[in-house]
Formats: C-alpha cells, sequence, structure tokens
C-alpha cells in the first residue's frame, strides 16, 4: 500500500509540475491539465444553452443592453490589445458575447472564452459606465487569469489521481464533460462556479488593470465595491466565504489603485 501511495504521489507531482502554468495579468502559478480552447468550447455550449432557456431574460435594444456591450466591448479591446503586447493573444480565442439579463441579482458572471451576463439587478450598484466596467472588468479578469481551468484541473487532479497524466485534451470523454457541467451547474444555475478568495483577489487586481486600460478611472472601483458592500446583511465571516471580506477587499484595492494607474488612459 505504501509504495502504491508513493507511486502515485509521485505522478501527481510530475503531472503538476508538468502542468504548471502562469496567468497573464498577475503572474500567479496554477495548475493546468486542460487545453483552454476545450474548456471555451464547453463553455460556449452552455452560453448558449443559458442564453436559449433564458430568451425571455435577455434584454436588448434599451440604453442598459447597450451600455453593457459597449463597456464590455471597450475592456474586451483592451484586454485584447494587452495580451497582445504579451506576446500571447494566440492563446485566448476568445469569441466575446455580451448580454444583460433581467433579474434582481446583483450579480454578473463570465464564462471561459469570453461569455458574459450581466444582470439588471446590479446596475444601481454600478451607476455609471466606471461602475459597471469595475464588475465587468473584475469578472472579465477571471476568465482571462483562467481560473477556471486552474479550478477545473484541481478537481480533475482530485478526482481521478493518477489518471490526470493522460487526461489532458482528454474533454471528450463523458466524465470530464461530465466534471464541467459538476462545476458549473449546467442545467441548473451557469456560471454559478465559486473562486478562491485569491482568485477573488487576483481578479479584482487584474480588472483594475483591464478597466484602466480601457479608459475607466479605477479609483471608481472603490466606490463600487463600497455600495456593494452596503447593499448587504448577514454576511458570513471571511473565513466561512469564498469571497474576501468587503474591508480587505476595499482595502486592498485601494492599495492597488497606484500601482495600475500607469495603465490608466482618460478618453
Amino acid at each position: 500500500m505504501k509504495r502504491i501511495f508513493k507511486y502515485t504521489a509521485m505522478l501527481l507531482l510530475g503531472a503538476t509540475i508538468a502542468g504548471c502554468a502562469t496567468s497573464a495579468i498577475t503572474g500567479r502559478k496554477y495548475l493546468k491539465l486542460v487545453d483552454s480552447q476545450q474548456i471555451n468550447d464547453q463553455a460556449a455550449l452552455a452560453y448558449k444553452d443559458f442564453l436559449s432557456k433564458n430568451n425571455s431574460k435577455v434584454v436588448t435594444g434599451t440604453s442598459a443592453a447597450t451600455q453593457v456591450k459597449r463597456v464590455g466591448n471597450n475592456i474586451a479591446i483592451a484586454a485584447n490589445q494587452y495580451l497582445k503586447q504579451l506576446g500571447i493573444s494566440d492563446k485566448f480565442n476568445f469569441n466575446w458575447e455580451f448580454n444583460l439579463i433581467e433579474s434582481p441579482d446583483v450579480n454578473a458572471w463570465c464564462m471561459p472564452g469570453g461569455k458574459v451576463a450581466v444582470y439588471t439587478g446590479i446596475l444601481p450598484v454600478a451607476r455609471n459606465d466606471a461602475g459597471l466596467a469595475t464588475v465587468m472588468g473584475h469578472e472579465i479578469a477571471h476568465a482571462i487569469e483562467e481560473h477556471s481551468v486552474s479550478q477545473y484541473s484541481n478537481a480533475m487532479a482530485a478526482q481521478y489521481g493518477a489518471q490526470i497524466l493522460g487526461a489532458a485534451g482528454a474533454m471528450s470523454n463523458s466524465k470530464y464533460i461530465g466534471l464541467f457541467n459538476q462545476l458549473y451547474g449546467i442545467g441548473y444555475q451557469v456560471g454559478s462556479l465559486k473562486f478562491s478568495r485569491n482568485d477573488e483577489l487576483a481578479a479584482d487586481k487584474a480588472g483594475l488593470i483591464l478597466m484602466a486600460m480601457a479608459g475607466y478611472d479605477p479609483r471608481e472601483a472603490v466606490g463600487f465595491w463600497e455600495r456593494m458592500a452596503q447593499g448587504k446583511s448577514g454576511t458570513p465571516p471571511e473565513w466561512l466565504s469564498t469571497h474576501p471580506s468587503d474591508a480587505r477587499r476595499i482595502a486592498q484595492i485601494n492599495a492597488m489603485i497606484p500601482e495600475v494607474m500607469k495603465y490608466y488612459k482618460k478618453k
């Protein structure tokens, strides 16, 4: 038994080393055992299914819907330009989509590959383009930093152990697609994947950089998160939540502002 455990541990260590990647904006190391495009393809199918099932809730032809697409596209253009400057744009074959969804939920999300949904419930908190850019930049940062790929890889390692050595590129296999569906709640609530506190803080920083490059003042992010905090009730302690506490998040965003201001290109 000890030999088997040792052998499995060695295989997992080797797979971890071989599957280590570096995020595009913050430079964090993460586990990557699957091909990004396959994750993006699954996300595109899930997003299409979500829009189909919520067709009556997709808002079009309004100033708010236009605002969501305008701000989203500005951030996407800035992100594409940044990735091109880094020489890695070919690794991010995103097919961007931005949709406003009629819902009282104070929420927004971005699936892998640039599939974004913003709920009308968050618009009063956003208040303006800069506030909207704060939340959309944050969600888009999750996708560009490949937090979903990291979580998928971690879940794969946990579920399939030594099998992960041959798992890369195997998403056509039903069990790997099943794992994707399990993580994203396909058929339930698309975009519900919970990121770690470290992922959330990394998305805060990367999102500030993206909104700044898109021409939105990153200092506006402080006000947005303060309004988010004011609208909450019964928030659990940080150690019980996947999200950082409001106080910690706002403090760290304030600390990030001087660094990210160098990316700010006022329009």
